[in-house]
């Protein structure tokens, strides 16, 4: 039987790590006993939620001042709001 091979539509990625990181990687794969790989996707998409995170919490911070305008929450999701 000859079988086709799907391509993945993941993207691949080389990212150069330090033996100190490539073995603390391994670690924690092994830990939660899931391949390097996914552990350092995991890890990835985890710092790029915190970063979001951060973003939010800036735009939150300027905004929450003394003079600020109050909404409702059905009028920030239909767009009444100016």
């Amino acid at each position: 039987m000859n079988q086709l091979s799907m391509p993945t539509s993941k993207k691949r990625i080389n990212v150069s790590i330090s033996e100190d990181t490539e073995e603390i990687l391994g670690l924690l794969a092994r830990r939660d006993h899931v391949p390097v790989a996914t552990k350092a996707l995991q890890l990835i998409e985890l710092a790029i939620e915190m970063d979001e995170d951060e973003v939010w919490e800036k735009i939150v911070t300027e905004r929450d001042t003394p003079d600020a305008k109050f909404i409702s929450h059905k009028e920030m999701w239909s767009g009444l709001h100016n």
